[in-house]
């Protein structure tokens, strides 16, 4: 059955083309398996809460009918502001529209959140940009530069909140920096959500073609309830697609996890227990409320245009495992610089199990990827990262993040991280074990080698399924690297220099791995020629764990690990390499000369047999399937053969034109 939506029609209908409903809402109460709610261009201020669940064969659609022409958006518009001095306006809102939560009375806070909790929940926008809250009406007025912003010019537009008790009323101020706010497009957050259903196991939803912003969403920590703006909340199936979702004040889509009263926030609010400790406990109690392949995730993701949020475009722990996020572009994320802890980035993933993200285009985030805990099966391919890094003006916001293009963390792997380019100044965080990186072009160091993990025990489980297999904390190594182009693109800052990299290393290459066995000295440990002697073992049991690294290239001063098998380095200095990304007639191009130091130079193909298995699961680096892969194709998609050069790309070129989803820049 079709349903249809249209904001603009005379008046509430029953769903029909002829009497269209006003709401999207008042179709989700009613879609069913199989039905199509077609909704018409409009602005549908309201928070779409789907009751019932499609099927694998007939799934519910949601379907903008012009492509972005819908909007479902959280926020209201404001007309009734008054001047109060200098550029500051102020409104007052009753406290009645917000329901049972308030933004203006809820902050950003939780576990896991590093920074200065005075933010709330709420936001004040001027023609679809947020403004910067402050803590003080003083500031407001001053509306000062803001250090840590990465768009300081903006950072000037400014808000203050406070309530009247009295009057149940929350009062606003903002400085618009000169214009009228009633005659420009003003609005604030009210809703807490977009499209997101209140209960759990609504399965097999599609959202399609939806322009999806501003909603005063909550900071989404791995042992909490993780909303975002839109999000299948612990079910199974989902696709969310064709979409733009944009100025969520936490997450944009979440994956992620149930409310667990028992667990939720529990460091936060009862300190007694590790907030470790907690994830620990999230995982197994997951077990119970359903954490089963067949229950929980397997969700599409794919074209949207994710911009403008202020903890992460894609959030999620638990929810999203066994799915495909694809060809999404995915930038600006965090830039405020208002909100920091450890769940900021572009995509953050806890247990993206059999997890595949290919084909993104994420840049301007304070990290592209994350993967944190139980990257088992995770694959990382045909991604291009770049400007993941604080820019050199940008004050660092205490208790905000790192910067780098992915950074896998406390996993056991397998991850595989193939056929990517990464241009910014740090290409992977390896507080890990377990990862290959497989053809690459790498103009960023590796950073944290060996560190990172502290004591943290984390699990790992039965290969391709979520139940629990075992727990294990960090030896380190267990990785793959064959086929990288590594490229030392800047000047390696000498000591006491000033790097501007908080400290970490910027040297590119495998070096960093200098101390770790290769695999025949590491085995060597082991006598199977006689019964063991668990205690004289005890060393061996407790040590780095090998690494991998054959056919890799090393230019512009990058170094290469000092056990690395058949590589090519060539000496040469950073400004005589080039890698660019460029605009010509609104598309985005690769220029580089790094095939003309190459010189015929070739390594051999790579496949799951040549990988092998991952230490502590022991499960090999291959498709969520089961089966092999044969890494035959590049960077497009298209055949290597037999000639197999090192890098993302098949053929050597000097400009590279990239693909349409890469034109969005």
């Amino acid at each position: 059955m079709k349903i249809y939506v249209n904001a603009n029609a005379g008046r509430d209908g029953n769903g029909t083309k002829e009497m269209p409903f006003r709401h999207i809402n008042d179709a989700a109460k009613v879609a069913k398996a199989g039905d199509k709610v077609l909704v018409y261009p409009g602005i549908y201020r309201e928070y779409v809460n789907p009751i019932h669940a499609g099927t694998e064969d007939e799934r519910i659609v949601y379907r903008s009918v012009e492509p972005l022409g819908a909007i479902i958006t959280g926020a209201e518009q404001i007309k009734n502001w008054v001047h109060y001095e200098g550029n500051v306006w102020v409104c007052r809102v009753n406290n009645s529209i917000f329901g049972d939560y308030n933004p203006y009375t809820t902050y950003v806070y939780g576990d896991w959140y590093f920074a200065k909790a005075d933010k709330h929940t709420g936001c004040v926008y001027l023609n679809d940009k947020a403004l910067y809250e402050t803590a003080t009406l003083e500031e407001c007025i001053k509306a000062e530069v803001y250090e840590c912003s990465w768009v300081p010019e903006e950072s000037v537009y400014k808000w203050y909140t406070e309530q009247d008790t009295e009057k149940d009323e929350t009062i606003i101020y903002a400085n618009f920096q000169g214009k009228n706010p009633n005659e420009e497009k003003v609005e604030i957050n009210v809703r807490r959500m977009c499209f997101f259903p209140a209960e759990t196991g609504v399965n097999y939803i599609t959202v399609s073609g939806f322009n999806i912003n501003k909603a005063a969403t909550t900071w989404a920590p791995p042992a909490a309830f993780q909303d975002g703006m839109i999000g299948p909340h612990w079910s199974k199936g989902w696709i969310i697609e064709d979409c733009e979702i944009s100025n969520s004040k936490c997450s944009g889509i979440s994956l992620g996890k149930y409310m667990d009263p028992d667990n939720n926030h529990y460091f936060t609010y009862k300190y007694v227990k590790s907030p470790t400790q907690m994830e620990r406990d999230a995982v197994c109690r997951g077990q119970y409320h359903g954490w089963l392949k067949e229950k929980v995730g397997g969700h599409i993701i794919r074209r949207n245009n994710i911009h403008h949020c202020e903890q992460g475009g894609i959030i999620g722990r638990m929810g999203g495992v066994f799915s495909i996020i694809e060809d999404n572009h995915i930038h600006h994320i965090n830039n405020m610089m208002e909100l920091g802890g450890a769940e900021i980035s572009g995509i953050k993933m806890h247990a993206a199990i059999d997890v595949i993200m290919r084909r993104n285009h994420i840049h301007h985030c304070t990290m592209g990827i994350w993967c944190d805990w139980e990257a088992q099966g995770t694959r990382l391919t045909q991604n291009l990262l770049h400007d993941n890094q604080r820019p050199k003006f940008a004050r660092s916001l205490e208790g905000g993040m790192m910067s780098q293009d992915i950074f896998v963390e406390v996993s056991h792997g397998p991850t595989l991280i193939d056929n990517n380019i990464m241009l910014s100044d740090v290409s992977l965080r390896f507080a890990t074990q377990g990862v290959a990186m497989v053809h690459n072009l790498i103009c960023g160091s590796l950073t944290v080698v060996g560190e990172g993990t502290t004591w943290r025990y984390t699990p790992y489980h039965i290969p391709h399924r979520t139940e629990v297999m075992g727990f294990m904390t960090f030896l380190h190594g267990d990785d793959r690297f064959y086929n990288n182009i590594f490229v030392q693109k800047w000047p390696v800052p000498q000591p006491g220099e000033d790097i501007d990299s908080d400290g970490e290393n910027r040297m590119v290459g495998t070096w960093t791995f200098d101390e770790y066995p290769n695999y025949d000295e590491w085995i060597a440990q082991f006598d199977f020629t006689k019964p063991a002697d668990m205690n004289k073992l005890e060393p061996a049991h407790f040590g780095h764990l090998p690494v991998w690294s054959e056919g890799n290239v090393y230019l512009g001063g990058a170094k290469a690990w000092k056990k690395e098998v058949n590589a090519l380095t060539v000496e040469n200095s950073p400004c005589d390499v080039k890698v660019e990304l460029v605009e010509r007639d609104g598309k985005i191009y690769l220029d580089t000369n790094v095939y003309e130091f190459i010189d015929g130079f070739t390594g051999r193909m790579i496949n799951t047999e040549v990988l092998g298995q991952a230490f502590e699961p022991e499960q090999y680096f291959e498709n969520p399937d089961g089966t092999s892969i044969q890494f035959d194709s590049d960077y497009f998609g298209e055949h290597r053969g037999s000639n197999v050069i090192p890098g993302p790309f098949a053929n050597a070129a000097a400009s590279v034109l990239m693909p349409d989803v890469n034109n969005l820049i």
